[in-house]
């Protein structure tokens, strides 16, 4: 097997439909499977795998594994030499994974490949990034992030000073879909389960460069990418909004900020 497309999937039944509909449409074209980890949705997702995709591997957990527990379950059931890691908001338009693959193919020395994210009106995501500061997290989500001091800040860890039509060695990539070696996995390990929801991506591409692999943005594989920043927009009264600093303090002690 060449690549394990690996889709975690809680409570968006509708865009796990959508995105194996894209994958259905733009499948790679070296031998790949689809194993969809359901976090105990409980809102059809399971069934619709079942009855409309029953080709697709799936794994019903009988409760909410957060994003890296739920796809390092996936991982450890899949068989590709490379590791696809979506989320169910992901939509493939072309040969998107094809793209990623032929150019992991062709450098080696790369760990993981991400591809350019674009809107859905075609407008391009801060999808690279460099690694954050410790203050970075709090700019974005509270009124400081408004301050002259912050907004350089957070410009330098988005990236803005980059053209995102070419392709870079970044720090890390959104995680949002990204195309893994198994080979350094096997290496590193998998997802970091002592974080929840966030701060995963950041951290595993914290411990690739660490072992001296190299993380890669390719802008001539896009894909649309229907994002949404449930952590800033839910407030500070919010669960999710907590889930996020919980996960950014357990981050801080395990990885030091790298200038």
């Amino acid at each position: 097997m060449e690549i394990s497309i690996i889709i975690n999937n809680y409570k968006t039944r509708g865009l796990l439909r959508q995105c194996l509909k894209g994958i259905e449409k733009h499948p790679p074209s070296v031998s790949y499977e689809v194993i969809v980890v359901d976090n105990n949705s409980q809102d059809g997702s399971v069934e619709l795998v079942r009855e409309e995709f029953p080709e697709v591997g799936l794994i019903a957990s009988d409760e909410n594994l957060g994003h890296h527990r739920g796809n390092n379950l996936g991982m450890k059931k899949a068989s590709g030499r490379y590791i696809l890691i979506l989320n169910t908001d992901i939509a493939f338009l072309d040969n998107a994974i094809d793209k990623m693959h032929k150019f992991m193919e062709e450098h080696q020395e790369a760990a993981l490949v991400g591809p350019k994210l674009k809107n859905p009106d075609g407008s391009i995501q801060m999808s690279c990034m460099r690694f954050p500061t410790p203050m970075v997290p709090i700019y974005r989500r509270t009124f400081l992030g408004k301050l002259p001091k912050a907004k350089r800040e957070l410009d330098n860890y988005l990236m803005a000073d980059f053209d995102h039509n070419r392709n870079k060695e970044v720090d890390w990539i959104l995680g949002a879909c990204i195309l893994v070696r198994r080979s350094v996995i096997d290496q590193v390990g998998l997802l970091d389960e002592d974080l929840f929801l966030y701060f995963g991506d950041i951290a595993w591409c914290y411990e690739f460069w660490k072992a001296g692999h190299k993380v890669y943005y390719l802008s001539s594989s896009d894909v649309v990418h229907y994002h949404k920043r449930e952590s800033a927009q839910s407030g500070i009264f919010s669960r999710v909004f907590w889930i996020h600093i919980k996960d950014w303090i357990k981050y801080l002690k395990k990885y030091p900020y790298q200038k």
